[in-house]
């Protein structure tokens, strides 16, 4: 009894000291919580940490979930019980772990602007994963994960490179020791890595005529940047510069919420490409379409791909119509591609009787007389650009032994919309049409059909055509419905981009000259190269595919 005795008192002083201490620790813990220092210091926030851990510590953990659901499922209901008993008992789930954030990062003089280049995939350059990856602001290569095994910590440790971003969360980290930094400084990077653009900069961008400079000292114009040529890609160069200058398109993809709804990377990556050749802040004065280019090949299942040349029409009118159908909704079957693009043919199509005896016999498309051999069908054609045909080249050569090179002018190729000229077509079936426009759109594509082919080759006609920089008034030429009584006739368009063709047909390269608005002044664009001229020279050169926008 007397041990008893003894022993009771040290044993409530030894409780109460852990009371103590308990209390201690829990006014420590309270502290850290609030960003306090335990010894009156301050701390900064702790950042959220719940991404990042290791792959194969994933799929570990996935392995070890699908052996325990089998092993569950072979197991009594004694055993069900025992491990509910177990699941009782077990320790609560491990909570996402919290990172330090820190304004004194010691690293930040290391990183080198110089060598950054967002434009391209964003995948680890050793797993080939775009899952979690990090860019290594010192160096600019990409990296997985930031754990403790993952690419970005072993390179951080073997070059002595420290400082990484997120490209997608845009949040950057000091490795190895894994605190997360927050300094303004950072800025600049992540408007490169990701441009924004508020209403009000999208409202006045015609308007600014401020240079931009580059890291390297050259100057460059915002929405006139060169775009890199992959690999025979002057094809699609040609057709996004042109696609820049329609203000309402490019306005819709500089902010990103007018197509959240869509789920096509086709249309997010025209989006972000369109977003950094008007961005006034890039590094450097080019931008590269690579990961435009890679969205275009799968999304036309290699129909136009890197390293083959391919035509700008083509592509032009396929572009224009996957992202209208990839942006219309489901309540209205209109997309911003159509508001520009979209205007409306009357077509009336004469063909022989005989053709189509057997299936529309009874059909109540059949116009005349009964004994009549000619059938003719009128019809409305919605089209987003039009095709104009050149006249024949000319077989002799002249006198000085060169072959002449005819010129036309654009009023006479646009006789074929007058509602009264006959185009003779041979397939699918020989028919003679008559087209003539009844809504003109808001944005004008016209086609030159340069390129014919037969049997053996691809034959070009080196045919000019000599059109109008400014003022072309459609309604001298083509007969235009009239409008409403609300309404004015629209039919007076400017030209704002004009696609040439050099060189033989299937070798060759393409170039484009388009307007700045906010100077009315022309540039002839190739690739990198981007130079001013005169509006003269525009119109000597052998066009392939224009736009005219519509006066207001």
């Amino acid at each position: 009894m007397a041990a008893d005795d003894l022993s009771s008192p040290a044993r409530k002083r030894g409780r109460d000291d852990e009371e103590e201490e308990e209390v201690v620790d829990g006014e420590a813990a309270q502290k850290r919580a609030r960003g306090e220092d335990p010894e009156g210091g301050a701390l900064l926030g702790l950042a959220n940490y719940e991404e990042d851990e290791e792959d194969e510590e994933a799929a570990a953990a996935a392995g070890r979930r699908r052996a325990n659901g089998r092993h569950e499922e072979e197991e009594d209901e004694e055993e069900e019980e025992e491990e509910v008993d177990n699941d009782v008992r077990r320790a609560p789930e491990r909570r996402p772990r919290q990172v330090e954030l820190r304004r004194d990062c010691p690293y930040l003089d290391t990183v080198n602007r110089q060598v950054l280049d967002f434009d391209f995939e964003k995948f680890c350059s050793i797993s080939l994963s775009n899952l979690n990856v990090y860019a290594c602001l010192v160096c600019g290569k990409y990296y997985q994960g930031r754990g403790l095994k993952s690419h970005a910590y072993t390179h951080s440790l073997e070059a002595g490179h420290h400082v990484f971003i997120n490209l997608q969360t845009e949040k950057a980290y000091c490795l190895p020791d894994g605190y997360e930094i927050n300094d303004p400084s950072l800025e600049d990077i992540r408007h490169v890595l990701n441009p924004r653009f508020t209403t009000e900069q999208v409202r006045n961008l015609d308007r600014n005529k401020q240079w931009s400079r580059a890291l390297d000292g050259s100057n460059y114009l915002p929405g006139m940047v060169g775009l890199n040529n992959i690999k025979e890609t002057d094809f699609v160069n040609v057709t996004i510069q042109s696609l820049m200058r329609i203000t309402p398109l490019r306005n819709f993809f500089l902010i990103p919420e007018n197509y959240r709804h869509s789920k096509s990377p086709l249309v997010h990556r025209f989006g972000e490409l369109t977003r950094k050749i008007w961005h006034a802040r890039n590094f450097k004065g080019q931008v590269s379409p690579h990961e435009f280019l890679q969205a275009v090949m799968k999304a036309s299942d290699k129909r136009f791909q890197i390293g083959v040349q391919s035509d700008p029409v083509e592509f032009m009118s396929w572009l224009l119509n996957t992202m209208h159908s990839k942006l219309k909704s489901r309540k209205r079957n209109r997309s911003i591609i159509h508001d520009c693009f979209q205007g409306e043919l009357e077509v009336v199509k004469e063909f022989h009787k005989k053709h189509i005896v057997e299936k529309k016999e009874d059909s109540d498309e059949q116009n005349g007389d009964a004994g009549s051999d000619i059938v003719t069908e009128t019809s409305r054609v919605p089209f987003l650009m039009l095709g104009l045909d050149l006249p024949p080249p000319p077989l002799f050569k002249d006198a000085m032994e060169k072959n002449i090179i005819p010129q036309v002018p654009l009023f006479n190729i646009l006789k074929k919309f007058d509602g009264e000229t006959v185009t003779e077509v041979v397939r699918p079936s020989i028919a003679r049409m008559r087209y003539r426009v009844i809504r003109l759109p808001k944005y004008l594509i016209l086609h030159m059909r340069r390129f014919t082919k037969n049997n053996f080759f691809v034959e070009k006609n080196p045919t000019l055509v000599n059109f109008p920089v400014k003022n072309l008034e459609l309604k001298d030429y083509i007969p235009l419905p009239k409008p409403k009584d609300s309404e004015k006739l629209r039919s007076k368009y400017d030209l704002i981009a004009n696609v040439v063709h050099d060189g033989k047909p299937g070798e060759g390269c393409y170039r484009v000259f388009v307007q700045r608005k906010s100077e009315e002044a022309w540039y002839e664009m190739q690739d990198l190269h981007v130079t001013e001229t005169l509006p003269q020279m525009v119109a000597l050169s052998e066009a392939y595919m224009q736009i005219y926008e519509q006066h207001e």
